[in-house]
């Protein structure tokens, strides 16, 4: 009999049938996404290996201020001339696989993908050198799927043009190496002073190294990040095979000896404005990557203003303007300093300057790259405009009072506290209790919220201590960011990313970038000019910290010093323009009697009234939301019948902030003039008088102490104690015919005549119980009855003092 064919299960069918689809509809997906990739991807051309132009630099007016030549430092140098330890010690650092591979590296973007998987986030690159060469020529850095898949299409093109060596040719002259070096000879020129064939193993894996990030990991910048990256690449050859346990291990034990004209000032002048110009480089190298900046001809066009550029660097260069100085060991002048301008209104860069001398190449840029503590300047992103916008007033109250947190106490840097103050006399006066309590009633949430909007990122995990009220920051912040966090005060909320490049265009004239100003709404525009007239007291008002910052026109800032003085800023605006000034050692160290207010402040000064002269005055625009009203500033409640006067503030604030609560903390009471202690029953001197009355007390070195209530009664007066004595005057009559006895001076009243004589009669103290009772009996003394109708008789005194009745 015929056995029967078993069926394959329903649900087997459907499953089958459903995978069959989606793999059928993926790799339509996966196709028709090649295919817009590729659309537009450049056209292979093997001329485009051969482009070479000098990159030209523009300011604001479209004058040429550089010429940018990658042939200037490049020497081409042919594959055969280069060492074999060279050629490995970069394909071990780039691309172990170069010679295995046709283009692209599926092993290596495995493994890129398991180490990204790993450690959350991109650890490894998976580009081999192939792909570098067609990144460097064809395509821009952009890190986007759709460039990645140009980018491996345009490989495989290379790879079917030219044989491997040719393209390892490529490579080696068309890398940025640092220091203005273009390829493998110059680099090692520039770094030792040597020929290729002389450069030791340690030396080409540091040249090596470099390759992925040549600022980051140049040793000028930072020495032992530098020969860190050198061991990582040595453990790469060793891993591939190239060289042996014994070879890595000397070669990570050689001493660092670069070339000595490294440091020269020979290179000093090769840019006007280099500080500006190598910020702009480094803008376009990460927008098109560095050989199309020094080799394709660009057009850049810039937002660099002469005017206050050399404004600012001649600020930076006075020594006036700084505490006295002196060179560290490496020649470099400390302490240091970094200012950065801007305009708010557009966040076009007008004035860079990265410290107070500029000798090599790509010189460390302290106003773009260096992260410090901002110290007090930070109070207006953390603290008072959180603050503010969350419906708080200039006219709100705080106790300015020692204050603990946990185990960390915070005090005033000048040991003064000043009790009930409002927001606005706080600023002014740089006090930091204030600004720790406001952030605790903030909360971190929102004022980390607040700060990211002004393009602050603080990290949660790190920041969340009150500490950063005051600056206390892990990672610390450039000018540059604090430039542009206050350009939204100045520009009524808005906050504009910097920027310094507006156009760039090819040698052809098409235009490659233009900037679109980046703009978001950081803040009510009610907050920004509170915040802002806050920060004019600080310049203008007595106490103000910023005062030496003053202008001849509406000017706002804040000051900032750090711990004993490390780190010294100023950061001010006025409506046309927003300066960041920083002072301090390149490893922080104390500034003896160094202040924000002194020498960032004097630099901030010099570097505006240049770049302002011609420019008309204009003040802080207020808007419509803003109004004024009267409060009292010890409660920041509405005035009551209680508060004194002298005690009311008046002061702006946002619609629909203004209190509507009458002062609670005024109380009338009765006090002792003599203890000032609450007054009893036994005092015999009371004062009625408006006292704080709250429910905690503070130290008696608070400076409102004796404005607040009494909680101990009068301490001198009791059943048992003796009144004080009182006196009251008299006059008495001083006749020598007395004997020096007291008598009641005898005082005619209207109509009488007589009376003891002017120069007898003087006005006497006596205890109240021991007042003369007999008046004057010398007849010559007595008082008459004037005589009728004699006009010139002399006139009583209307004010006789009766002597008092005991």
């Amino acid at each position: 009999m015929r056995k029967k064919r078993k069926r394959m299960p329903k649900w087997v069918l459907i499953s089958l049938l459903v995978f069959l689809l989606l793999a059928f509809f993926t790799s339509i997906g996966v196709g028709g996404y090649i295919y817009y990739c590729l659309k537009d991807v450049p056209t292979f051309s093997p001329k485009m290996l051969e482009l070479s132009g000098t990159t030209l630099i523009y300011d604001k007016n479209n004058n040429i201020i550089a010429e940018v030549h990658g042939s200037e430092n490049r020497i081409p140098v042919k594959i055969e001339e280069v060492p074999d330890i060279v050629k490995k010690a970069v394909i071990g650092a780039e691309d172990t696989r170069f010679y295995q591979h046709h283009g692209i590296d599926l092993k290596a973007i495995l493994r890129a993908a398991l180490e990204d998987l790993k450690y959350g986030a991109p650890k490894e690159g998976a580009s081999t050198i192939t792909q570098q060469v067609v990144k460097l020529t064809f395509l821009t850095p952009e890190k986007t799927l759709k460039r990645k898949i140009q980018e491996a299409y345009l490989a495989i093109q290379l790879e079917r043009a030219f044989t491997k060596d040719e393209i390892l040719e490529m490579y080696l002259n068309r890398s940025y190496f640092g220091e203005g070096a273009y390829g493998i000879k110059a680099a090692a020129q520039t770094y030792f002073g040597k020929d290729l064939n002389e450069l030791t193993l340690s030396e080409s894996a540091l040249l090596a190294g470099l390759l992925p990030a040549p600022s980051r990991y140049s040793p000028l910048n930072n020495k032992e990040l530098a020969l860190n990256r050198r061991n990582i690449v040595l453990n790469k050859m060793l891993r591939a095979g190239f060289i042996t346990e014994e070879q890595a291990e000397k070669a990570k034990k050689e001493p660092l000896i670069l070339n000595p004209n490294l440091l020269s000032d020979s290179n000093n002048n090769k840019y006007k404005y280099p500080y500006f110009v190598e910020y702009v480089i480094e803008q376009l190298t990460e927008k098109f990557g560095s050989d199309r900046v020094f080799r394709g001809g660009l057009r850049v066009y810039t937002t660099l203003d002469p005017k206050i550029q050399e404004a600012s660097e001649k600020a930076l260069k006075d020594p006036k303007n700084f505490p006295k100085s002196k060179r560290d060991k490496n020649g470099i002048l400390q302490p240091q300093g970094a200012a950065v301008v801007l305009d708010p209104k557009t966040g076009e860069i007008k004035a860079i300057v990265g410290g107070r001398e500029h000798n090599q190449l790509r010189q460390w840029n302290r106003a773009t790259r260096t992260k410090r503590q901002p110290g007090s300047a930070f109070k207006p992103i953390i603290a008072y405009g959180p603050a503010i916008e969350k419906g708080m007033s200039p006219a709100s109250v705080i106790d300015d009072r020692p204050i603990k947190y946990g185990n960390h106490s915070f005090s005033n840097s000048d040991g003064k506290y000043r009790g009930l103050i409002t927001l606005r006399a706080a600023l002014t006066r740089s006090v930091n209790t204030v600004a720790v309590q406001l952030l605790d009633k903030v909360g971190f949430a929102d004022a980390f919220k607040f700060a990211k909007k002004l393009g602050i990122d603080l990290n949660p995990k790190l920041e969340s201590n009150l500490g950063i009220a005051l600056g206390g920051l892990t990672d610390g912040v450039t000018p540059l960011q604090m430039a542009a966090a206050y350009g939204a005060f100045a520009n009524k909320g808005i906050y504009v990313e910097p920027t310094a490049i507006i156009k760039v265009e090819s040698a052809s004239g098409e235009v490659l970038f233009k900037n679109e100003p980046k703009k978001r709404v950081a803040m009510k525009p009610e907050t920004a000019f509170l915040i802002t007239s806050m920060l004019e007291d600080v310049i203008f008002k007595p106490g103000g910290t910023g005062s030496a910052a003053r202008l001849d026109r509406p000017v706002a800032g804040k000051t900032g010093t750090t711990d004993e003085g490390k780190d010294l800023w100023f950061v001010g605006y006025t409506p046309d323009l927003v300066t960041a000034v920083w002072v301090g050692h390149d490893r922080p160290q104390p500034i003896p009697r160094g202040f924000g207010g002194i020498y960032p402040a004097r630099i901030f000064k010099a570097i505006m009234t240049e770049a302002l002269k011609n420019v008309p005055k204009s003040d802080f625009e207020k808007p419509s939301g803003v109004i004024k009203a009267t409060v009292c500033g010890k409660s920041g409640q509405l005035p009551g019948d209680n508060c004194p006067q002298d005690q009311l503030v008046y002061d702006y604030f946002a619609k629909g902030t203004v209190p509507t609560k009458i002062c609670n903390v005024h109380v009338k009471v009765e006090i002792c003039a003599d203890s000032h202690l609450l007054a009893t029953e036994y005092c015999p001197n009371k004062l009625t008088v408006s006292l704080i009355a709250l429910p905690y007390q503070v130290p008696n070195y608070v400076l409102d102490y004796s404005l607040r209530l009494p909680r101990e009664k009068c301490n001198i007066h009791g059943p048992n104690t003796q009144s004080p004595v009182q006196e009251v005057e008299v006059p008495v009559c001083t006749d020598p015919a007395h004997n020096g006895q007291d008598f009641l001076a005898l005082i005619p009243k209207a109509g009488e005549t007589g009376g003891c004589p002017p120069q007898y009669v003087t006005i006497k103290k006596f205890p109240k119980d021991k007042v003369p009772k007999v008046y004057c009996d010398i007849p010559e003394h007595q008082i008459k009855p004037a005589p009728q109708g004699n006009d010139n008789a002399p006139q009583g005194n209307e004010n006789q003092i009766t002597p008092p009745n005991n």
